[in-house]
């Protein structure tokens, strides 16, 4: 994972596999415009061998840039450069996809699809594609498979939304009773079928929708209905509609501003606990985590993925951070925690040191500081005006049910670590008005 490591070369060169014949005459001029921007116009001439008026007439478009000459500027982009200016159909062609004539390589197309077997992340998109261009056909294919599947509460459901859950376990007991009632109202000794989907869906009472996608899971995780089956009834079967509550959180510049200053003036390891919340968008349990077991040094291997990497990995010429939390086992997990280099000073100062929850807050609410909770939301608030929503859940761990692959994994990481320079700066920008931003480019 070049990301983790800050290598770019990978055993086979990237561009190798583009076919340069397939690109149109305007991805040939972009792609030289793009290698100019970088090295200057006389180191293009001389890299790619070519003459000045060549140059010049491959640019204005008046000449086309002959393969040998692209293939060559490939060499000094990057892949993710690459894609940024070659899209659509134009990649399509350059990698096989779309032949020359138009016609379209299947067996390559089917071998992309094939990878939905083992990317959580490509699995979704597919289903998702599919549910909303093909649902008829997805309808008639669907009904073979619903029609031997009959609704029983079990023992085993009630143990599934006690313990087997993968997220929000069902462990109250009069929500279980109540759902049991629901179950056995409405469900009990049904059929599979499109008419109970549509019979759930158009229920006056809402919370019969998460019961019958709760046993769906359920029927899931026993393996009694296939994914593609799945797929679609969670996806048309919505859950609860929840009555939004439109308060907003007690939380303004000022008020944020107040606590850091004061909490740096007057407490400073809780100001650093703050800043670790504040930067990273970490929950308070992460923060105290790290400070209570900080080991820069150690190097680890990331779960599922295969890839080692030190927990600290720093950018100094960037001014941050990001160090390796691996809590992923929990209704909480937090993967990597981002912070500053100046937080990272603080931290290496107060290594090992232990902090109280009830204290911490005690101390805060005396002072008519903002409570910890608050600092995750205010980090996301921030977060999203400045980088996409995606990034912004990666930096916060906000991953839900999704699983990645390494190659989506390290697409998210190299993103974060792209964008969280102007989170920095931007925080900068608010907590200390007519301040210089920090160096973080």
């Amino acid at each position: 994972m070049s990301e983790l490591t800050g290598s770019t070369h990978s055993p086979t060169p990237w561009f190798t596999r583009v076919d340069v014949g397939a690109l149109s005459e305007e991805a040939r001029r972009l792609i030289l415009e793009r290698v100019k921007s970088k090295l200057g116009f006389n180191k293009t001439l001389e890299a790619l061998g070519i003459s000045r008026g060549s140059l010049h007439n491959y640019l204005q478009g008046a000449r086309v840039v002959p393969d040998n000459v692209v293939y060559k500027a490939l060499q000094y982009l990057e892949e993710r450069e690459f894609n940024e200016i070659v899209k659509g159909l134009d990649r399509l062609r350059a990698i096989g996809i779309i032949r020359g004539d138009g016609s379209v390589d299947y067996s390559l197309v089917l071998e992309a699809i094939a990878l939905a077997t083992r990317d959580e992340y490509l699995k979704q998109a597919l289903l998702k594609f599919t549910v909303e261009n093909f649902r008829e056909d997805l309808r008639k294919m669907l009904s073979l498979s619903l029609a031997h599947t009959t609704f029983k509460w079990e023992p085993g459901f009630e143990e599934f939304l006690r313990e087997r859950k993968k997220r929000k376990r069902v462990v109250d007991p009069e929500t279980i009773a109540y759902y049991r009632s629901l179950f056995k109202k409405h469900l009990e000794g049904k059929t599979l079928s499109e008419e109970l989907v549509d019979y759930v869906i158009n229920h006056e009472n809402k919370w019969l929708r998460n019961v019958f996608r709760h046993y769906i899971q359920y029927l899931y995780y026993l393996r009694r209905i296939p994914p593609e089956t799945y797929g679609w009834l969670m996806e048309v079967v919505p859950s609860r509609s929840y009555k939004l509550d439109v308060r907003s959180y007690p939380i303004s510049i000022e008020d944020l501003a107040k606590t850091m200053k004061t909490l740096r003036e007057s407490h400073e390891l809780y100001y650093l606990v703050y800043r670790l919340m504040l930067e990273g968008g970490l929950r308070l349990s992460h923060a105290i985590y790290i400070l209570e077991n900080y080991k820069p040094r150690e190097i680890v291997e990331i779960s599922g993925l295969g890839v080692d990497t030190p927990r600290l990995v720093c950018f100094n010429n960037r001014g941050f951070c990001r160090y390796y939390v691996g809590i992923r086992e929990t209704a909480k997990p937090c993967e990597w925690a981002y912070f500053s280099t100046k937080t990272l000073k603080l931290l290496e100062e107060y290594a090992g040191s232990t902090v109280n929850r009830r204290p911490l807050e005690l101390y805060v609410k005396r002072r008519g500081l903002l409570l910890p909770k608050y600092m995750r939301k205010a980090a996301w608030r921030i977060m999203v005006r400045v980088m996409p929503r995606e990034v912004a859940r990666f930096i916060e761990s906000r991953f839900g049910e999704l699983k990645v692959s390494e190659a989506r994994y390290e697409d998210l990481l190299g993103e974060a670590d792209n964008y969280y320079p102007r989170y920095l700066e931007e925080l900068n920008k608010l907590l200390t008005p007519g301040a210089p931003a920090p160096d973080t480019k």
